[in-house]
């Protein structure tokens, strides 16, 4: 138990949020949770998370709600035009742990701020591993003292850091995500380059571990590329969509990025051949597919 529990609202129950919820509650919170599809939240309520009916009502006397919604605009809906910010008691932090462009957490924080609720931006990496585990990288953009606030939260999912104001949690998440879509990529193209030549590509990726070349991708997605195994921990569509989000706010800033540019149009391939639900290691099968290989 911890010794001053907290009652937080956890908004969109997915594969990262159930695994959070239920770390959140099993540390001694009290937890509301709501998500759009009721029935992907009522397994909460195995481990003592009260299941709501509408976003408004889970935040409704939280101290602390986090949102897992699936992208900016969701975000937004839910909270100012499901009078889900509106039911927030002023004092309260909203922490928002979805990956969204960083203009769209300043003004979230902006509009919060209006009505007196505080708010983070604290995207995660680690996918449904780090959730279950505990063991999820927290980037969080924001008030130092709002940080402060929220780690009896981040000590039960994660390793949190403090990388900046308003949007810097977001673009810490971006930059994360730049280096996987585009090191998946290289795995990938590098593994199947050595299939094409006659290599074994699993003794290939045994061989290159431990080197320069070795990580944490070549590790685990580069293992799912030998073994075929493309069930969705990350998906393709997702990652199609944080390449995006990274373009998008390059534009913004004036910043060329033809690395991240060429991956996001080899994303994009591979959703539109059909590949959006598989994971995002899945672009190793749209590579193969370009080289006529099975």
């Amino acid at each position: 138990m911890t010794t001053t529990p907290l009652r937080i609202a956890v908004l969109g129950i997915g594969m990262m949020g159930l695994p959070m919820a239920r770390r959140l509650s099993e540390a001694g919170h009290q937890v509301h949770a709501w998500n759009r599809t009721r029935a992907k939240a009522e397994p909460l309520t195995q481990w003592g998370v009260t299941v709501h009916s509408s976003p408004a009502d889970a935040v409704k006397d939280a101290d602390v709600a986090i949102s897992l919604l699936e992208n900016g605009p969701v975000v937004g809906q839910v909270l100012f035009e499901q009078g889900t910010a509106q039911a927030m008691r002023p004092g309260a932090l909203f922490i928002d742990m979805a990956s969204i462009q960083p203009s769209e957490a300043r003004d979230h924080a902006a509009r919060l701020g209006e009505l007196g609720v505080a708010h983070l931006d604290a995207p995660v990496s680690g996918g449904t591993v780090g959730a279950e585990a505990g063991t999820l990288a927290i980037m969080a953009g924001g008030r130092p003292e709002d940080f402060a606030r929220a780690q009896p939260v981040f000590a039960c999912l994660g390793r949190s850091t403090h990388v900046g104001p308003h949007g810097a949690g977001q673009l810490a998440k971006l930059a994360n995500q730049m280096i996987v879509g585009i090191t998946i990529g290289a795995v990938a193209e590098a593994l199947l380059f050595a299939a094409k030549g006659g290599a074994d590509m699993a003794k290939v990726r045994e061989a290159i571990s431990g080197g320069f070349a070795d990580s944490r991708i070549l590790q685990l997605h580069g293992q799912r590329m030998v073994e075929r195994d493309f069930a969705p921990r990350g998906r393709m569509a997702v990652q199609l969509k944080d390449m995006r989000n990274a373009l998008a706010t390059a534009r913004e800033t004036g910043f060329d990025a033809p690395i991240t540019a060429l991956f996001e149009a080899l994303y994009a391939e591979g959703v539109d051949h059909g590949l959006g639900e598989l994971d995002h290691s899945g672009l190793f099968v749209e590579l193969a597919s370009r080289n006529a290989m099975q």
